[in-house]
């Protein structure tokens, strides 16, 4: 099996790596610098789990490309239509999508563009960033990846792609219930993003907020309605662990949405939140919480269209 992963940042480069350590046939599609990069030093990657210094196999847009039988594509929803023009060439009749982007929108997209029958539900769970050497720095230890047909049903892609990860050191699912996986994961990274973009603070400084608490409860709630709303209320599991992550004082957890909106970049508040706000909207589910944090985001990035800067500021 042949996978190509698209971009050897944060996500791409640690899932990608821990698979080329696991003796799998990878390759990265990547822009010039990087791949120059990634030729001089190799693609290295700084964790607990065990460090990592490997000689990779990489591949630029525009380059003529066979198909390849896995895509794990992990790009920012807002780069969703650059990737899919990049990884395009590398799509055969049977190659097959997993995306490891943030909510549940993109489904459609890639569907529309690739075909229903070549896009898997995916999701992974790691705190990873890429620093400023272009090392891949993995906090904490998880590192997990989760996947599956999106109607539920077994089959033998799914199959293989977990007999190639069963020979690495990451933590996978091979799941008959990927959606519902895909919309705890959202459930959770929904009310995170709402919570921490509307106040610029961590879990643990809202939490020493005296109406704190209620504030992120109140953020969960209207997230997991929507959710029941569309046929996939959340576990029992999966929201009480939601309801500890945010709710867990002195945490510095924050969502990547606020931390974009902190450097003044752009984030992923449409996709995400503003998805949520249409769901609500036709399911006719209240949610004041989930509107105002997409105002929020909105003004944001009107502000950012003007100033970047500025907008950092605000």
């Amino acid at each position: 099996m042949r996978i190509l992963v698209l971009g050897a940042g944060a996500v791409g480069g640690y899932f990608g790596g821990r698979m080329v350590e696991g003796g799998a046939d990878v390759t990265f599609l990547v822009r010039d610098r990087r791949r120059a990069a990634l030729a001089r030093d190799g693609l290295l990657v700084i964790s607990a789990v065990g460090d990592l210094k490997l000689a990779v196999k990489t591949i630029a847009a525009g380059e003529k490309m066979t198909p390849f039988d896995i895509v794990l594509l992990s790009s920012k929803a807002y780069d969703l239509d650059s990737a899919m023009e990049s990884i395009a060439p590398a799509m055969g009749p049977d190659s097959a999508i997993v995306p490891l982007l943030n909510g549940m929108a993109h489904l459609d997209a890639l569907s529309a563009r690739f075909g229903a029958r070549r896009v898997l539900g995916g999701a992974c769970y790691i705190g990873a960033t890429l620093d400023a050497n272009g090392v891949v720095q993995h906090m904490g230890r998880m590192q997990s990846l989760v996947f599956g047909e999106l109607d539920g049903q077994p089959s033998a892609r799914v199959q293989a792609f977990a007999d190639i990860l069963a020979r690495t050191k990451l933590d996978f699912d091979a799941s008959r219930t990927i959606r519902q996986a895909m919309w705890d994961k959202f459930v959770l990274l929904a009310a995170l993003a709402t919570t921490t973009t509307l106040t610029r603070a961590t879990v643990g400084e809202i939490m020493a907020a005296p109406s704190g608490e209620a504030f992120m409860l109140a953020a969960l709630a209207e997230c997991a309605a929507v959710a029941k709303a569309e046929g996939f209320a959340p576990t029992s599991a999966a929201y009480e662990g939601a309801r500890g992550a945010l709710t867990q004082r002195g945490s510095g957890f924050s969502a990547s949405m606020m931390r974009d909106m902190l450097k003044g970049g752009p984030t992923e508040g449409d996709h995400v939140i503003g998805d949520l706000v249409r769901r609500a909207t036709a399911r006719r589910v209240d949610t004041p919480i989930l509107r105002t944090a997409l105002t929020n985001l909105e003004a944001y990035e009107a502000k950012r269209a003007q100033s970047p800067a500025l907008a950092a500021q605000a």
